[in-house]
């Protein structure tokens, strides 16, 4: 908890007092859980159904085994039977951490065109209100999107808001593998956008992947956009506590432990995605590099050592960015910690002069999306520091991956 001395600043009081607000919220209207009735989601179904299945006279490992079993058990069979497995229990198989990941493409793609003829029927079903028709067109037209001939859909959940991630690039032959972990308000409607693209999952895995091949074409890198976390709702509750982050980190750990190869990963953490990554830095496997933060609340921890991780912390803030008004604290649970881009906090702070805003850091010819693609590369001597301090390049050698 952060700690005070007897006569706190002014920007101090003013958070002080939103913070107090916010407990009054809490002390008068109580923490609201909504519980539905008790049944299987789209998801767990095929789960359940895998656990009871088999295969050329052969029991199913337990869906949830780790990475390097699933692995193996698929390497036992033969195309024909991966492929009978892909069309059983697609949402199973395409969320399945181990599987191959051209036949998790595979089941995606299936698993879509079922939600989506869900979502058809829906679109027509009187029982439901004009707006719920309207929702489950929007999710219709959404998943008929998403099984575009070359996307490559690497998780995928229908249940409620929805949870996804996609593949640019070719991940099992990647020598440089990057994530990008967005904030709130990130779901499956919300994945991509046509409007303020380069601030959605899609626009900035896409925009970062074509970034990295122009720094070093001879480099093969792979991007997943990863929206498979249940993230935040707008600016409340969820968004000061780290909750939805603690959920999420657990995730992003398996995510990397099952990624094929040992190409070095970065992880691109923008707003509540780095209070995510923050808390996920500590538990991570050591082929993570580099975590690069950017439009960060905070990362739940007092400085870069708080973290426990031995990868490279960049953090970036455009300063027309809203979230430097944002108070830097953490008080009973509620607020992030220190502020990324402090010197005491102890990152290596990046240049984020023409980035555009808090959902601008990765628009195409921006210093911000530049950085990160360098980094992507490991050509760690072409990064453009915030300032020319030893912190930022200290340790920093070597160039793009050949």
């Amino acid at each position: 908890m952060t700690s005070f001395d007897a006569s706190p600043p002014l920007n101090v009081w003013r958070a002080l007092l939103a913070l107090a607000v916010v407990f009054v919220m809490l002390a008068t209207t109580g923490w609201t859980a909504v519980h539905s009735h008790r049944r299987d989601t789209p998801l767990q179904a095929s789960r359940s159904a895998w656990q009871h299945g088999s295969i050329g006279g052969r029991h199913l490992p337990d869906a949830n085994s780790a990475p390097g079993r699933i692995a193996r058990f698929f390497a036992s069979l033969d195309a024909s039977q991966r492929s009978r497995l892909a069309h059983r229990y697609p949402l199973a198989v395409g969320n399945m951490n181990g599987a191959p990941v051209k036949l998790r493409y595979r089941a995606n793609h299936i698993a879509l065109g079922q939600q989506r003829k869900v979502e058809r029927g829906r679109m027509h079903d009187n029982r439901l209100s004009t707006v719920g028709q309207q929702d489950a067109g929007s999710r219709m037209h959404r998943f008929e999107a998403l099984m575009g001939k070359k996307r490559q859909i690497l998780a995928f959940d229908p249940e409620g808001s929805g949870r996804i991630a996609e593949v640019y690039g070719k991940l099992d032959k990647a020598q440089r593998i990057s994530v990008v972990v967005p904030g709130v308000d990130t779901d499956l409607l919300t994945f991509q956008r046509t409007f303020r693209k380069y601030s959605a999952p899609v626009g900035m895995a896409r925009s970062l992947y074509r970034a990295e091949r122009a720094a070093s074409p001879t480099t093969r890198t792979a991007v997943i956009a990863w929206a498979d976390y249940t993230s935040p709702s707008g600016l409340g509750i969820d968004s000061a506590t780290a909750m939805r982050a603690a959920d999420g980190a657990v995730r992003l750990d398996a995510l990397v432990r099952a990624l094929p190869g040992r190409s070095p990963v970065a992880l691109y953490c923008h707003s509540y995605g780095s209070v995510l990554c923050g808390i996920a830095a500590r538990s991570l496997p050591s082929r993570v590099s580099d975590i690069a933060v950017a439009g960060s609340p905070g990362m739940r921890a007092e400085k870069v050592s708080g973290l426990g991780t031995s990868a490279r912390v960049w953090a970036m803030r455009d300063s027309d960015d809203w979230i430097q008004d944002v108070p830097h604290l953490e008080v009973g649970g509620l607020g992030h910690g220190a502020d990324p881009v402090s010197r005491a906090f102890g990152a290596r702070l990046l240049s984020a002069t023409t980035a555009k805003g808090h959902g601008g850091y990765f628009e195409p010819g921006t210093d911000s999306l530049r950085n990160f693609a360098e980094i992507g590369v490991g050509a760690y001597h072409s990064v453009r520091c915030a300032d020319d301090d030893d912190v930022c390049r200290a340790g920093l050698s070597g160039g793009a991956t050949a």
